[in-house]
């Protein structure tokens, strides 16, 4: 896909300090501890995937009982540790919700959203907000961090890892090759029988693929 627009991939896990090290083992790097979500239910880590991106290895946060299942981007839903949703830089939110909402009706509603860093202070950010389910969606959501001072990425340090390709598979690709045009996106999907999202990383263990 054309890497300007990729903000970050969503990598959602059932424990995150077991995603950590596994992470760690395949990659070469360790994961830093983002923060907590406290309006969705859910925390993270992050690794600097270089050009702008990073990856956020997201978990339910078990602790927060103000907010129930179902919780956004899959998390209530998952099989296994993986790739579920995937986020595109925007300051034109409500074009871009128009055009998910033709997609699905479901999607497109913009809301603000906010997490404390592990370090104490508060990023802001406005975005299209990802849905619960499905377990996988190709169909990427929209940040815009416009109204914060920074982005997550830049407090990051160089880790060795760069991001060479974010796909998909699918069983009909056709399907959503309408949606992609709309967005002015290219991006690579591959008929397979099952869906799923797929990163291919430049790391300090060599090109793996997660």
């Amino acid at each position: 896909m054309n890497h300007g627009l990729l903000d970050h991939i969503v990598y959602t896990v059932r424990d995150l300090d077991a995603a950590i090290l596994t992470l760690e083992k395949k990659l070469g790097v360790q994961a830093i501890f983002g923060g907590y979500h406290a309006t969705q239910g859910t925390k993270n880590a992050l690794i600097n995937l270089d050009n702008g991106t990073y990856l956020e290895l997201l978990v339910a946060d078990d602790t927060n009982k103000k907010i129930p299942p179902p919780r956004w981007m899959g998390v209530d839903m998952l099989s296994k540790d993986q790739i579920t949703r995937w986020a595109l830089k925007s300051e034109q939110l409500k074009k871009d919700a128009n055009i998910l909402s033709q997609y699905n009706a479901k999607m497109g509603n913009i809301s603000a959203g906010s997490r404390h860093t592990a370090e104490g202070s508060l990023l802001k950010w406005q975005l299209i907000l990802p849905l619960p389910s499905p377990e996988v969606e190709l169909v990427p959501f929209m940040v815009d961090w416009s109204q914060t001072e920074t982005h997550p990425h830049k407090a990051l340090p160089q880790m060795g890892c760069k991001l060479i390709e974010l796909y998909g598979n699918h069983p009909n690709p056709d399907l959503l090759a309408n949606i992609f045009t709309e967005l002015g996106v290219r991006f690579r999907i591959e008929r397979n029988k099952n869906i799923s999202l797929k990163a291919i990383i430049q790391s300090p263990k060599g090109i793996v693929e997660i």
